[in-house]
């Protein structure tokens, strides 16, 4: 067998091994010598990997390949019923940066029921929009406002913020909504947006209070 032969095997198993130090440097050995026939193995793997480490370097190894061979395959893998085979496959076409993508975005995935994943999309979705479709886009992040715990409405409020002015009329809206925890999450954002350097903590803790006075925060 040829040497080169004898390395891609090696390589694919190690992304198999048990230990994660192993399989983070085959990872690296991947990316740093891309050959299509990791491909199908590397995005595999990424569905199943429990170490984040290890996942991170699966993505970079991913990035390292041509996006024309990538980019179906995850695509592909944002129909798994494995939520973190959704997860990672968004987090690596976020990374990829391939714009042929977007339509994969779909409604679903920005408000799918795994927070992981729902993160991802929203990640995802703001590298990814076209020109011209980022209000649609907003509109559609808008309708998550108020949910999770603090690390995915930071999450939310990043990806809306990314979006810039026009995310302003769907914010708005939310900050009348019914639900204090909406209304609560659609200020911070605001304010977030307004000062970036306030915090997320200071800005949702001044939201709350807001809330608490029964006014919208749009007074100013």
């Amino acid at each position: 067998m040829p040497k080169q032969d004898t390395n891609t095997m090696q390589a694919l198993q190690g992304l198999e091994n048990s230990s994660s130090s192993v399989r983070l440097k085959a990872a690296l050995a991947v990316g740093t010598t891309p050959d299509p026939r990791f491909i199908d193995k590397l995005v595999e793997r990424c569905a199943i990997e429990p170490e984040f480490y290890v996942r991170e370097m699966l993505t970079w190894a991913l990035t390292r390949h041509s996006a024309s061979m990538t980019v179906p395959e995850l695509i592909d893998e944002l129909r798994s019923e494995l939520a973190q085979a959704r997860s990672q496959a968004l987090h690596t076409l976020s990374k990829i940066g391939d714009r042929q993508a977007w339509p994969a975005i779909t409604r679903a995935l920005l408000t799918d029921a795994d927070d992981e994943v729902a993160r991802s999309a929203w990640r995802a979705a703001v590298v990814l929009v076209p020109e011209g479709k980022e209000h649609e886009l907003a509109v559609v992040l808008a309708t998550q406002l108020g949910r999770g715990e603090r690390e995915t409405q930071l999450s939310l409020s990043r990806a809306l913020i990314a979006l810039g002015e026009t995310i302003t009329p769907p914010l708005r809206a939310a900050m009348t909504d019914l639900d204090p925890r909406v209304r609560a999450h659609a200020i911070a954002t605001e304010r977030l947006m307004r000062d970036p350097d306030a915090g997320f903590e200071f800005a949702i803790e001044e939201a709350k209070r807001i809330v608490a006075l029964g006014t919208t925060g749009q007074e100013k």
